[in-house]
């Protein structure tokens, strides 16, 4: 068997799906894409394909080794989407052509299915209260929020005042069992952060979310020790290797690789691993499409330190259209009680709808995430 050709497709509401055949007629799915920057991540997938036509499908390692070695320049946001997009759909076709989901590929599943969490408040948040209620009567037991909005490098007390209020306004809406990430979303910077950490901490965080941006992780070594709850970080992390230096420096217990952005299933393993090797918990990021979410549940499925897992079906990103939308088979992956059933069937277990795709495709999407200001007209961090 010998890959033929890798068809793309941009489509709303800011997605990229990946087809690749086969002169045998078998095919695989993937989603290679960075949140803005979809048609860069296209025209580098074209230009793996160079190293894919011809080649057996089968070979994923090598293929992947391929990919990531044999252009001298590597790593990055872009080169790693495109490289994850194709080696998910590499999975994707093995399985199919071996009629076994993923996880029997890796090692077998160690659980049956994977708690999830939602998203609530917006950008800018607001009314998390109700909303936070709603998914909990959804049968959700955990959600997640944007922490605040923009806030300058030193800003006053009153933005951490509210964002901590806007804490305590979800905490009470929801009691003391439901968990609740609180994602800063890189927008807050070091000197705002050492404060607005600490006064989270009464409201028993599950998790806080890239409390700083990812170029600047090493000074939570000085702001956030002794917290009595853990932080997280890793979307914006493209390799295993990005994250074994934060790992051996143990300033993080929560590591969210997105299986879009950081490689794959194949590089998502390792670092899954690198992780449990210092007994740091796997949350994969996952504020795409439905072959960005299969492919994490598959990792899940075989992790043991895998604990939750994001999902974005109905985040305020997805207009026009939504996760499951592409799905012949919806129920594949279907949440119930605030769990996801691992998916059994052939390699990632979903089923794209190819016409639909086509005709969604038409439309497109040219995204851009917003661009905020501060007050003095200089650029903030979204």
């Amino acid at each position: 068997m010998k890959i033929t050709r890798l068809k793309t497709w941009q489509v709303p509401p800011r997605w990229l799906f990946l087809k690749i055949e086969t002169d045998g007629g078998v095919y695989g799915w993937g989603e290679p894409v960075v949140e803005g920057r979809a048609a860069t991540v296209e025209a580098a997938v074209h230009e793996l394909a160079d190293y894919l036509v011809g080649q057996d499908p089968h070979r994923i390692e090598h293929l992947w080794n391929t990919m990531y070695r044999a252009g001298f320049y590597r790593g990055g946001p872009i080169l790693m989407s495109a490289i994850a997009g194709i080696d998910q759909a590499l999975w994707d076709l093995k399985g199919r052509d071996l009629g076994v989901p993923v996880h029997q590929l890796l090692g077998g599943r160690v659980r049956d299915r994977m708690r999830m969490y939602a998203w609530t408040g917006g950008d800018r948040p607001q009314d998390v209260g109700a909303g936070a209620r709603a998914l909990v009567d959804q049968g959700f037991t955990a959600f997640k929020m944007n922490g605040t909005p923009e806030m300058a490098i030193v800003d006053s007390h009153r933005k951490v005042d509210e964002a901590v209020a806007r804490v305590a306004e979800a905490r009470d809406a929801v009691g003391p069992d439901v968990g609740i990430g609180i994602d800063f979303h890189g927008r807050v910077h070091r000197p705002m952060a050492k404060a607005l950490l600490r006064e989270l901490e009464p409201y028993h965080p599950m998790f806080v979310e890239e409390p700083v941006a990812p170029e600047h992780l090493p000074c939570l070594a000085n702001i956030a020790g002794g917290l009595g709850y853990p932080l997280a970080t890793g979307e914006r992390l493209h390799t295993r290797f990005e994250f074994r230096d934060l790992l051996a420096q143990g300033m993080i217990d929560v590591v969210q690789p997105d299986l879009s952005h950081c490689g794959g299933i194949s590089e998502g393993m390792k670092i899954a691993s690198l992780a449990s090797c210092h007994d740091v918990a796997l949350a994969p990021h996952c504020p795409l499409g439905p072959l960005t979410l299969a492919a994490s549940l598959h990792v899940d499925a075989v992790n043991h330190n895998a604990f939750i897992q994001e999902q974005s079906m109905g985040i305020h990103y997805n207009r026009d259209n939504d996760v499951l939308d592409y799905l012949v088979d919806k129920s594949a992956l279907a949440i119930e009680d605030g769990f996801c059933a691992i998916p059994e069937g052939p390699g990632l277990g979903v089923e794209i709808d190819e016409a639909f795709v086509e005709e969604r495709a038409k439309v497109g999407h040219r995204w851009r995430n917003p661009v905020w200001t501060h007050e003095d007209g200089s650029i903030a961090e979204w």
